[in-house]
């Protein structure tokens, strides 16, 4: 598997990590935030996979109820879109920020399934923590036994709660892979085709987006 599709196939597992209820990520650093939820998708997951594999829309279902309230996609996308963003509509930002998250969840929900508890290993908090940003070192241990360096970046939002915004497996972006896609893909055709595309087309446009990679 090569480092680009770990990185997409391990989004679900950021979506979960950043989700936590409100009290708890104001009152947490990142580092128990993730430790945290880590043990909680383990309990959530437990007896329900089979079903889950087999009623897509329930498992969106979850993905929506846990992620959307506490991971920054509003900010991601700003990120994602890079420069494009300064160009954009506020209504094109909205826009672009519903559909691409809608199309993560879709194209990557049935990633969550291959999580088991256990599987992940924080490292000790080395001063990555200000008061407005930090970064959650981790590793992630593969079915091969293998061990995957993913890190989370946080940052904390006026209403003081810590949300994750982006994640980085073995020195890989997923903010800055998709980044180069959108950016290319907006010179090809702009951005609004691009988000009407999102819209409609879903996963199959983020999937023509992940064929046309720009290095």
């Amino acid at each position: 598997m090569s480092i680009v599709r770990k990185l997409l196939s391990l989004m679900a597992v950021l979506m979960l990590l950043a989700a936590v209820p409100a009290a708890q990520a104001a009152a947490a650093d990142p580092n128990a935030v993730v430790q945290g939820i880590a043990d909680d998708l383990g309990k959530a997951l437990e007896g329900r996979k089979e079903e889950l594999r087999n009623d897509r829309d329930k498992l969106i279902k979850l993905i929506d109820g846990i992620v959307l309230p506490h991971f920054d996609i509003d900010y991601a996308s700003i990120l994602v879109l890079g420069q494009n963003a300064r160009s954009a509509t506020p209504e094109q930002r909205t826009r672009f920020a519903k559909a691409f998250y809608k199309s993560i969840a879709h194209r990557y929900a049935e990633g969550l399934l291959n999580y088991t508890r256990g599987r992940i290993n924080i490292s000790p908090y080395k001063g990555e923590l200000n008061d407005k940003r930090s970064l959650v070192r981790t590793e992630v241990i593969l079915d091969d036994g293998k061990r995957v360096p993913v890190d989370y970046a946080f940052r904390k939002t006026k209403d003081g709660e810590w949300k994750a915004y982006d994640v980085i497996i073995e020195g890989i972006s997923y903010v800055t892979n998709y980044r180069n896609q959108v950016s290319a893909e907006v010179a090809k055709s702009g951005l609004e085709e691009l988000i009407s595309r999102l819209e409609t087309q879903g996963e199959k446009a983020l999937e023509s987006l992940e064929k046309n990679p720009k290095s």
